[in-house]
């Protein structure tokens, strides 16, 4: 775990504890890094990556196949997007940054909310509640602005 930028209530430590009990309880067994760091990175990162010139809270980067075999991949998570969603929405950053790991983790497990016809969203779902978090990424966004604050 790498915290380039600081989160309120989230340490390297605590990150990697989480990180290993959200692998766990998702059923993915291989190693995940996470790095915790500005939206310009992101943005920089969500350019060369996916073709998109903007900011984004959460990016998954599988790892490639044969290189290194205990390492399903990589997080990289903005640090002051999951700040900023944590204030709109009324819970902690630390808890923003471990819905956004476990948003990212789901995806190295193979999961694709664009084309998985909702099993994505249902997963995260009941694994957020596993976890005892607030709303995920995908429910807060099928919602719709409204109920996103309540």
């Amino acid at each position: 775990m790498i915290l380039q930028k600081r989160v309120a209530g989230v340490s390297e430590r605590s990150l990697d504890r989480f990180v290993r009990r959200a692998r766990r309880t998702a059923g993915l067994r291989t190693r995940v890094n996470v790095l915790v760091t500005s939206s310009a990175q992101l943005r920089l990162l969500n350019r060369r990556f996916r073709g998109k010139d903007r900011p984004t809270d959460v990016l998954s980067f599988p790892a490639l196949p044969g290189l290194e075999k205990n390492h399903a991949g990589d997080i990289a998570i903005s640090a002051e997007i999951a700040a900023r969603n944590a204030r709109s929405l009324r819970h902690s950053a630390a808890d923003e940054i471990k819905i956004l790991a476990l948003h990212g983790i789901l995806h190295l497990k193979g999961y694709d909310h664009e084309s998985d016809e909702g099993e994505m969203a249902r997963r995260e779902q009941k694994l957020r509640r596993a976890l005892r978090l607030p709303a995920g990424l995908i429910e807060r966004a099928q919602a719709g602005p409204k109920r996103r604050r309540a």
